[in-house]
């Protein structure tokens, strides 16, 4: 197959998802300079990007026909397979030597089957999830971790390093989306570890702002403590990555995991956790909403705390 080169100002983007992420993702590489399709299943959450001069398709198929490299980050594997390998989806309009990049965390074992569906076309297909959330997507900081061919990978690199700073090649297709359960796995658990301290911290009548200038920088301190931490306090449990979506990234670990034979007891609690975080009416909260279930189980309202 072979392989143009990806310059801005002459590849031509689609792009497929404008949530959360994916819409400052687009907006990046428009800014970089290249001309870009675009596809939402409601076109509302498009329009910055169309009043930015995107072009709107009608489907997943018809972004692949006006594009030379098809990026989506959709919610859930269901997702990915319906707008990648649906009747309608991008590889039913890619054209030979043209790219897939799925950029949703979903399974390594649907990154394997685009990536062969795609080949028997002659089409090329990269499995690309990134960690970061909204502030990483907004401030093109995000961390890409990269599955597929080599050559492909390496002639992406004016688009990755349009979107993140951590952009690294794990291996063959799937092994983006098996770098990404690791990442998932060490949040998960890292979450828990965030909101039960600052819970701590407020019943034993610490300030916390002052609390996290101590602990943020020290052998405690992460991203979660340092980027999500304020936003606990303050009361602000706004979307940077959404609860029902964290809870579909650890059901892929865990099944992951069980196919490998690993017992994950830390994985498989902080998953039951954020069920409940969802039963609670919280699924389309920040992932920092876990917060809101752990003071519940302690009685405390942590939204009317003094």
């Amino acid at each position: 197959m072979a392989l143009p080169q990806f310059v801005a100002g002459k590849t031509r983007i689609g792009w497929i998802g404008t949530g959360v992420m994916g819409s400052s993702m687009c907006g990046h590489l428009m800014s970089a300079g290249f001309a870009a399709t675009v596809y939402s299943r409601t076109k509302q959450k498009a329009e910055a990007l169309i009043g930015n001069r995107a072009s709107w398709a009608a489907s997943p198929k018809e972004v692949a026909q006006n594009s030379d490299v098809i990026f989506s980050i959709v919610g859930f594997p269901s997702d990915v397979r319906e707008v990648m390998l649906g009747k309608d989806g991008a590889l039913a309009g890619a054209k030979a030597g043209s790219v897939l990049v799925d950029m949703t965390t979903s399974q390594p074992s649907l990154a394997l089957e685009i990536y062969e569906a795609a080949k028997a076309k002659g089409v090329h297909s990269v499995d690309a999830p990134v960690s970061g959330g909204d502030i990483g997507a907004r401030s093109a900081a995000l961390s890409i971790m990269i599955g597929g061919d080599a050559d492909v990978v390496t002639a992406l690199q004016p688009l990755w390093e349009a979107m993140g700073k951590t952009i690294v090649h794990q291996g063959g297709a799937g092994t983006g989306q098996h770098t990404k359960m690791v990442n998932q796995i060490l949040i998960a658990t890292g979450m828990i570890g965030v909101c039960e301290a600052l819970l701590y911290g407020q019943q034993a009548g610490l300030d916390l702002p002052t609390v996290l200038k101590s602990v943020s920088s020290g052998a405690a301190g992460s991203w979660s403590l340092s980027n999500l931490g304020p936003r606990v306090i303050d009361n602000n449990f706004d979307p940077g990555f959404f609860v029902e979506h964290f809870i579909k990234d650890m059901g892929i670990a865990l099944e992951e995991s069980r196919r490998m034979g690993l017992s994950m007891p830390g994985l498989a609690l902080a998953q039951q956790l954020y069920l409940t975080v969802k039963s609670q009416g919280f699924g389309r909260n920040g992932t920092h909403a876990l917060m809101l279930a752990l003071s519940q189980l302690s009685g405390v309202d942590w939204r009317k705390r003094q």
